[in-house]
């Protein structure tokens, strides 16, 4: 009797372990968005990171959905890093960001980051 409990609980728990514990880039999105606005910049990093992580580095797979989620990763990501004043990590995601998706937004990102970046150089010196 014992030997067949342990058999049901493995056969009913491994197929859900196992289908379970893909992750969803989109729940570390949500996620890292809800530190952003709770102003946990940290955590925020640490799930928008998750995210990028998840997909693969060759991209040409991904669906329109997974673009445009793994673009809102480095897009937010790029705003967290210059919450942190941490500029160069933070024109790297937008330019990722941009290159995923090279719309108007993502752009003037890029060109806004750009422009403080080159002011906290001058402020430096």
């Amino acid at each position: 009797m014992k030997y067949r409990t342990i058999n049901v609980i493995i056969s009913v728990l491994i197929p859900l372990f196992i289908g379970g514990c893909k992750e969803d880039p989109e729940r570390h999105l949500k996620l890292g968005k809800w530190y952003a606005q709770k102003g946990l910049v940290e955590e925020a990093i640490l799930e928008f990171k998750e995210v990028t992580r998840l997909f693969p580095e060759k991209v040409q797979s991904l669906s329109r959905e997974e673009y445009q989620v793994l673009s809102k990763a480095h897009y937010n990501l790029s705003l967290m890093y210059t919450k942190k004043g941490w500029w160069d990590y933070a024109l790297q995601e937008a330019e990722t960001c941009f290159e995923l998706q090279p719309i108007k937004d993502h752009y003037d990102l890029v060109s806004l980051i750009k422009q403080r970046s080159k002011l906290e150089d001058s402020d430096s010196q």
